[in-house]
């Protein structure tokens, strides 16, 4: 059987992964305030988000056009084979690692991390368009700051209009939008989250000559849709604790108005093509809402250890892919 064929179905099936350890990873992301709330029950909860992802999938590619061509030249791209192979080994390590741990880090940041960490190891500093690149991490960056931003403005807005309102009512309400609210999020979760797979998936496909634009093929678009809505079927219960309670203490009227921050932030991102981590932005929606509602009630020991989490995750990843390029290198 053909070398370049084998090595090329590995990715794909690494890829598809990737985009399962994703789907489990981040479920907590979306459907978190709504299940610490009791809006849903834990299982209907996953069921709700693994559908909403799988929907939201087939939805748009502009994201993973960017990942296919912005961070490296996939059709000048050396030993393409084995960089994509080594990023994608290095993503579901740290992804692992950080889920076992009951840590939200970024998915997002693993993946660009690896593949510009692999890249270099191939090519060095050259490789990288750093255009695209910078572009992205200016998304990866600014994106978590405006979530931040307008969960404190959208909840402080709440305050006002909803500040007469009878308090058992309105939780009540609220809990029954946040059936609503939580589909949203999951929805535009599976359009930024699964593109990534299909960007490397594609990436390799050009590497390696099976295709010749960066047009996401229908099969990779729909396995990846798949492979996500399965992952998040899985749930990712470590991460619900983190995301859902250990923040602040949610109720209903926050929960939506976290939900609606991250689903417009995310889904924002999504229409202009740029990856963002769905965990930077849900998070740090939650914190904005929870300054705004009372700044004591945040607990900022967590969400400092999950800023340190943040700023190693793309160097940690990076380091951790170029190490897996060069053991492939040797053996392959």
């Amino acid at each position: 059987m053909d070398y370049v064929f084998i090595l090329t179905a590995a990715i794909v099936i690494f890829a598809l992964a990737f985009d399962f350890i994703n789907g489990f990873h981040d479920t907590a992301n979306a459907i978190a305030t709504s299940v610490s709330t009791k809006a849903l029950k834990p299982r209907h909860a996953i069921i709700l988000a693994a559908v909403m992802n799988f929907v939201g999938a087939m939805t748009f590619t502009g994201v993973a056009k960017t990942i296919t061509k912005d961070i490296v030249d996939p059709f000048t791209l050396q030993n393409g084979t084995l960089v994509i192979l080594a990023a994608l080994l290095s993503g579901i390590t740290w992804n692992l690692l950080t889920w076992y741990y009951g840590i939200p880090s970024s998915s997002s940041h693993t993946l660009i991390g690896s593949i510009a960490g692999a890249a270099i190891a191939s090519s060095g500093f050259n490789i990288i368009e750093y255009q695209g690149f910078f572009k992205i991490l200016q998304a990866l960056i600014f994106s978590p700051i405006l979530a931040f931003v307008v969960g404190y403005i959208l909840y402080s807005i709440f305050k006002i209009i909803f500040k007469d309102a009878n308090l058992t009512k309105t939780n009540r309400n609220f809990r029954m939008i946040q059936i609503g609210t939580a589909a949203l999020q999951s929805y535009t979760h599976g359009t930024n989250d699964a593109q990534k797979a299909m960007g490397i998936i594609t990436m390799a496909l050009i590497a390696n000559g099976y295709v010749e634009s960066t047009d996401i093929p229908f099969w990779v678009q729909f396995s990846c849709a798949v492979a996500m809505g399965l992952g998040t079927s899985v749930g990712g219960w470590k991460i619900i604790k983190t995301v859902g309670g250990k923040i602040m203490k949610i109720r209903p009227i926050n929960g939506v108005a976290a939900d609606l921050t991250g689903a417009a932030i995310i889904f924002g991102a999504t229409y202009i093509h740029l990856p963002v981590s769905t965990t930077h932005v849900i998070s740090s929606g939650i914190l904005g809402v929870g300054a705004s509602h009372r700044l004591k009630g945040v607990k900022w020991g967590t969400a400092q250890r999950m800023l340190m989490t943040w700023v190693i995750t793309l160097p940690i990843s990076a380091a951790i892919a170029a190490t897996f390029y060069f053991i492939l290198n040797l053996f392959l």
